[in-house]
């Protein structure tokens, strides 16, 4: 659902957070757009945000730290042609918003001469994703203790081979209010939690770890009993398979990948290149291709910020614009791309509600929100039954992706050895090597379990971090390169 509503409650809140304590208001806003129309410029936007974080984190059955931080200021951006000007700063004040437009207005190729008039205000239509709740005040301090605590007491109740237990407890407030030249206002209230679990489990002198985790946009009583022991007995279970791993064979082989977290292999080797700014400039493996078969017939991929309580969902893009379910790859033809405001105008299509930036302090980027693979029809015992001798892959750790030739490295953190379709034994230090428009096209079996993760993805890119999601069935993948140990 698009609410104008939802988006005045939201402004009414962002105001009293961000302009009105600063003796700002609309007025003020609309003045520091003016000052930069004064020269030639495509785009003008100006991004203010409050950001309220607090962690704590326990490890040898200590809560060892707990931090609380409160971040806010204001980045200030024009757009001319291909070219960006941008300033912040953690001062929210008419001075500093007047210095950084008459900073950024240089970029202009000249003045235009005259008063500007700006577009009449428009309240920026928004989803209703999550509630706009503060997730630090849900659970009080002591009872945020004691769920540590009782991740710790589980863990080493699990199994006596468990011998140290490492958890963190993160929770997020933050209010954003855009501005644009084009008259556009939005606002979010945007919450975020994370759990995560890591344990070391030693046997005979050796040493394995195991981690799990999960959260999204709500509040911390999402952590009730049955969810903490379901995250420990994921890291647990993680840990002992490890102690029982194999050196890994190498080879080029048949590979399946696991439901939900394993759609990170899919975020790296295929959603980066399918991000607007590298196809604008020509530099990924799927530029000026559209329309064109880049994976099996069967292959749907999607980028959706609209999933409800999701981690990489948002009600507006940090650029005021709706979220959208976007198909990127439908059947194995390419669809489209993701697209910020920027890479939109220069390619003459829609914004796709992609336009996401760390902070105040960064300008944004086309990025992915929840990026995943629909289902299909094979069961997934059958897929794993298919597999004469290869790699049956559940969990991943590190990768990287070379975005123009669109090869990628992962590194899977459990995975098994099956021959005769049958699992042999766990093994340690599998590598998969491959490319990410070659891999699509190679997925011979698909699964109906599509799955999302718990709620754990981070992104990079450019040296900016933003929570996303990643999802995928079960995929039996043919001849993909693995490096191992064995």
């Amino acid at each position: 659902m698009i609410s104008r509503d939802i988006t005045i409650e939201r402004l009414a809140t962002a105001s009293d957070l961000l302009l009105a304590p600063f003796e700002l208001n609309e007025a003020s806003l609309g003045k520091t757009l003016a000052l930069i129309a004064e020269h030639q410029v495509d785009d003008a936007d100006l991004y203010f945000q409050y950001t309220r974080s607090e962690g704590w984190s326990l490890e040898e059955g200590i809560v060892k730290t707990g931090s609380f931080s409160i971040d806010q200021g204001v980045g200030v951006r024009a757009v001319a042609g291909e070219r960006t000007a941008f300033a912040y700063s953690d001062d929210i004040s008419l001075a500093s918003l007047t210095d950084a437009a008459q900073t950024v207005r240089a970029i202009g190729s000249g003045s235009r001469g005259g008063k500007v008039k700006l577009p009449s205000r428009r309240v920026a239509g928004a989803r209703a994703l999550y509630l706009a709740d503060d997730p630090i005040g849900s659970l009080d301090s002591t009872a945020k203790v004691a769920l540590l605590e009782k991740v710790e007491q589980l863990a080493r109740a699990k199994d006596p081979r468990v011998v140290q237990v490492m958890a963190g407890l993160a929770s997020e407030y933050d209010v954003v209010l855009i501005a644009r030249l084009d008259g556009t206002l939005a606002a979010d209230v945007r919450p975020l939690v994370r759990l995560s679990v890591t344990v070391i489990a030693e046997q005979n002198g050796r040493r394995e770890v195991g981690s799990f985790g999960g959260g999204g946009r709500f509040g911390l009583a999402y952590f009730d009993d049955a969810m903490v022991t379901s995250y420990v007995d994921e890291a647990v279970g993680a840990a002992l398979t490890n102690l029982e791993s194999r050196p890994a064979p190498a080879g080029e082989m048949t590979v399946v990948l696991g439901p939900g977290w394993p759609g990170v292999l899919l975020h790296e080797a295929v959603g980066h290149g399918l991000e607007g700014d590298f196809n604008r400039k020509g530099s990924s493996a799927f530029s000026g291709r559209i329309g064109q078969r880049v994976a099996a017939k069967g292959v749907t991929v999607l980028d959706d910020g609209t999933l409800a309580d999701r981690r990489g969902s948002l009600n507006v893009d940090d650029e005021g614009h709706a979220t959208q379910r976007n198909v990127l790859i439908e059947d194995g033809i390419l669809k489209g791309y993701i697209q910020d405001a920027m890479n939109a105008r220069l390619m003459k299509v829609k914004p796709t509600g992609n336009g996401r930036r760390e902070s105040y302090a960064h300008i944004p980027m086309p990025r992915m929100t929840n990026t995943y693979m629909l289902g299909g029809d094979k069961d997934p015992r059958e897929i794993v039954a298919s597999i004469k001798k290869g790699l049956y892959a559940t969990n991943f750790g590190g990768g990287q992706v070379d975005i123009t030739s669109g090869k990628f490295v992962f590194s899977a953190s459990e995975a098994f050895w099956v021959e005769n379709g049958k699992i042999q034994y766990p093994v340690k230090g599998a590598t998969i090597v491959g490319s990410g428009p070659e891999s699509l096209k190679k997925i011979t079996m698909i699964g109906n379990d599509m799955r999302l993760d718990s709620g754990v993805g981070t992104c990079g890119k450019e040296g900016q971090s933003v929570p996303v999601g990643v999802g995928q069935p079960t995929l039996r993948i043919d001849g993909m390169t693995v490096g191992g140990t064995g």
